[in-house]
């Protein structure tokens, strides 16, 4: 499905099903660098209990056009933007690592858009090491690699994916290898920059879950439970034997979680 967004083209996967405005919208936002793919599990369970999935390519990333924002606030403003332009009045909205900070930002910003929020793999920051920054600005296979590397377990790195004969690192770097020049640079250094989220946080009225995966190597789960304390209501899940990656290492999980959320939201 291909959106008109202020003159872009922003594409989002419905899960394999129509999307229908009379039915609860939910809005998968991915990380940096990546797209509607990390999603696949969820998207399809989700179009299939009932829900109008819109799984995105944010602007920049996989089919969408350019450019991508080059902040959170940027990036929460064109979600806004495209909940009004599907006529749903509100939406479930997840969002993983970068994902996150977007949601954070957009129930903080547009309250009455938001009807729950979910947020996976983050912290009330997300500093980005120096190395990271500079083999991501001139394109630096490292990047991907160091991508890949941190945001899995052990186990992930050899083997261990929820579909058989499919590799999790190898699947990531190859994901981030099919990322334009420069986009996931631009994300880094977008989730570097933004040092509001705890601020942000305490405005949230969104019923919130955040989930942590317990061996993650990216956002470490005191930081995410110490952004948690300041939503004022908000749940957290710890899922076992799960890094940065949580809907891809532990899809069921994520998928159960938030199917409990929506039910009480």
């Amino acid at each position: 499905m291909d959106l008109n967004i202020n003159g872009l083209t922003i594409h989002a996967s419905t899960g394999g099903r129509p999307f229908d405005p009379e039915k609860p919208t939910v809005i998968l936002l991915h990380g940096a660098g990546m797209d509607h793919t990390v999603w696949q599990f969820q998207a399809r369970a989700f179009a299939y209990r009932g829900y109008s999935v819109l799984s995105l390519d944010l602007p920049g990333h996989g089919r969408s056009d350019d450019p991508a924002p080059e902040t959170i606030s940027g990036y929460a403003n064109v979600v806004a933007e495209l909940i009004d332009a599907v006529c749903a009045d509100s939406a479930h909205i997840v969002g993983h690592s970068m994902g996150a900070f977007i949601g954070i930002e957009l129930a903080a910003r547009y309250p009455d858009k938001v009807r729950s929020l979910t947020l996976i793999g983050v912290s009330e920051r997300m500093p980005v090491h120096p190395d990271l920054l500079a083999a991501a600005e001139v394109d630096d296979h490292l990047a991907f690699d160091l991508v890949s590397s941190w945001g899995h377990t052990r186990t992930a790195h050899t083997g261990g994916h929820p579909t058989p004969g499919l590799w999790m690192m190898g699947s990531t770097i190859r994901l981030l290898e099919r990322s334009k020049p420069g986009v996931l640079h631009n994300d880094l250094a977008a989730c570097n920059a933004y040092d509001t989220a705890l601020a942000r946080a305490a405005e949230i009225s969104a019923p919130t879950l955040v989930l942590i995966g317990e061996h993650d190597l990216m956002t470490r789960p005191k930081g995410a439970a110490f952004l948690a304390e300041a939503i004022p209501d908000s749940a957290t899940v710890i899922v076992r034997g799960a890094g940065h990656s949580l809907m891809v290492e532990r899809p069921d999980a994520v998928i159960d979680e938030l199917l409990a959320l929506w039910t009480s939201a």
